[in-house]
Protein backbone atom coordinates (compact mmCIF):
# COMPACT_ATOMS: atom_id res chain seq x y z
CA UNK A 1 0.00 0.00 0.00
CA UNK A 2 2.92 2.41 0.61
CA UNK A 3 2.96 5.10 2.87
CA UNK A 4 -0.48 7.72 3.30
CA UNK A 5 0.13 9.98 0.57
CA UNK A 6 0.80 6.78 -1.52
CA UNK A 7 -2.65 6.29 -3.27
CA UNK A 8 -1.65 7.40 -6.78
CA UNK A 9 0.78 4.71 -6.49
CA UNK A 10 -1.87 1.83 -6.77
CA UNK A 11 -5.56 3.49 -6.62
CA UNK A 12 -6.60 4.99 -10.32
CA UNK A 13 -9.76 6.82 -8.69
CA UNK A 14 -7.18 9.07 -6.93
CA UNK A 15 -3.98 10.46 -9.40
CA UNK A 16 -3.25 13.32 -7.43
CA UNK A 17 -2.09 13.69 -3.63
CA UNK A 18 -0.03 15.93 -1.52
CA UNK A 19 1.59 15.66 1.36
CA UNK A 20 0.44 18.40 3.92
CA UNK A 21 2.02 18.94 7.56
CA UNK A 22 4.48 16.96 7.75
CA UNK A 23 2.62 14.45 5.88
CA UNK A 24 0.33 14.28 8.49
CA UNK A 25 -2.26 15.70 6.16
CA UNK A 26 -2.86 14.56 2.53
CA UNK A 27 -4.08 16.54 -0.36
CA UNK A 28 -6.16 14.19 -3.07
CA UNK A 29 -7.79 14.95 -6.17
CA UNK A 30 -10.27 12.62 -7.96
CA UNK A 31 -11.14 12.64 -11.69
CA UNK A 32 -13.19 15.15 -11.74
CA UNK A 33 -11.23 17.45 -9.64
CA UNK A 34 -13.22 16.85 -6.36
CA UNK A 35 -10.70 17.75 -3.36
CA UNK A 36 -10.51 15.08 -0.78
CA UNK A 37 -8.42 15.95 2.62
CA UNK A 38 -7.92 13.64 4.79
CA UNK A 39 -5.84 13.26 8.04
CA UNK A 40 -3.91 10.70 9.52
CA UNK A 41 -4.81 10.09 13.13
CA UNK A 42 -3.32 6.76 13.61
CA UNK A 43 -0.22 4.59 12.43
CA UNK A 44 1.67 1.46 13.01
CA UNK A 45 4.15 -0.01 10.38
CA UNK A 46 5.11 -2.83 13.16
CA UNK A 47 1.04 -3.84 13.11
CA UNK A 48 0.95 -2.99 9.53
CA UNK A 49 -2.22 -0.23 9.49
CA UNK A 50 -3.22 3.26 9.63
CA UNK A 51 -6.69 5.53 10.07
CA UNK A 52 -7.47 8.97 8.52
CA UNK A 53 -10.22 11.26 8.92
CA UNK A 54 -11.65 12.88 6.33
CA UNK A 55 -11.52 16.86 6.91
CA UNK A 56 -13.07 18.13 3.58
CA UNK A 57 -15.08 15.81 0.89
CA UNK A 58 -17.70 15.50 -1.42
CA UNK A 59 -19.48 12.76 0.45
CA UNK A 60 -22.26 12.95 2.26
CA UNK A 61 -20.84 12.09 5.44
CA UNK A 62 -19.50 13.65 8.89
CA UNK A 63 -16.88 12.14 11.43
CA UNK A 64 -15.62 9.91 8.59
CA UNK A 65 -12.84 7.84 10.01
CA UNK A 66 -11.23 5.21 8.28
CA UNK A 67 -8.90 2.02 9.00
CA UNK A 68 -6.51 0.07 6.09
CA UNK A 69 -4.99 -3.08 8.02
CA UNK A 70 -2.74 -5.55 6.31
CA UNK A 71 -2.71 -9.06 7.90
CA UNK A 72 -0.40 -11.72 7.48
CA UNK A 73 -1.81 -15.05 6.02
CA UNK A 74 -0.57 -18.10 8.62
CA UNK A 75 1.26 -20.34 6.61
CA UNK A 76 1.70 -18.13 3.51
CA UNK A 77 4.59 -15.63 3.34
CA UNK A 78 3.15 -15.17 -0.38
CA UNK A 79 0.11 -13.68 0.70
CA UNK A 80 -1.28 -10.84 2.61
CA UNK A 81 -5.28 -10.09 3.13
CA UNK A 82 -6.06 -6.12 3.58
CA UNK A 83 -8.68 -4.46 5.04
CA UNK A 84 -10.37 -1.56 4.49
CA UNK A 85 -13.40 -0.18 6.84
CA UNK A 86 -14.87 2.87 7.92
CA UNK A 87 -17.34 4.24 10.32
CA UNK A 88 -19.39 7.89 10.02
CA UNK A 89 -22.56 9.66 10.36
CA UNK A 90 -24.55 10.42 7.11
CA UNK A 91 -25.43 14.01 6.30
CA UNK A 92 -27.68 13.88 3.79
CA UNK A 93 -28.43 10.68 2.65
CA UNK A 94 -29.59 7.42 3.82
CA UNK A 95 -26.85 5.41 5.76
CA UNK A 96 -27.58 2.72 3.22
CA UNK A 97 -27.13 4.95 0.22
CA UNK A 98 -23.40 6.21 2.32
CA UNK A 99 -22.80 2.31 2.96
CA UNK A 100 -23.14 1.33 -0.81
CA UNK A 101 -21.61 4.23 -1.98
CA UNK A 102 -18.07 3.28 0.84
CA UNK A 103 -18.51 -0.32 0.41
CA UNK A 104 -18.30 0.59 -3.89
CA UNK A 105 -15.15 2.62 -3.24
CA UNK A 106 -13.49 0.00 -1.03
CA UNK A 107 -14.50 -2.58 -3.66
CA UNK A 108 -12.66 -0.94 -6.63
CA UNK A 109 -9.70 0.03 -3.81
CA UNK A 110 -8.43 -3.11 -3.09
CA UNK A 111 -9.78 -4.61 -6.65
CA UNK A 112 -7.11 -2.06 -7.73
CA UNK A 113 -4.40 -2.67 -4.87
CA UNK A 114 -4.79 -6.73 -5.90
CA UNK A 115 -3.71 -5.66 -9.53
CA UNK A 116 -1.29 -3.41 -8.89
CA UNK A 117 0.71 -6.46 -6.86
CA UNK A 118 0.10 -8.97 -8.80
CA UNK A 119 1.88 -6.82 -11.83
Amino acid sequence: MGGFDALPDWLRYIPESTALEGGRVRRLTNPDGDVIIERLVAFSEAERHYSYAIIEAPFPVDGYVSTLRVHTVPGRDDLAEVQWSGRFHPKGATEQEVVDLFTGIYADGLDALHKTLAA
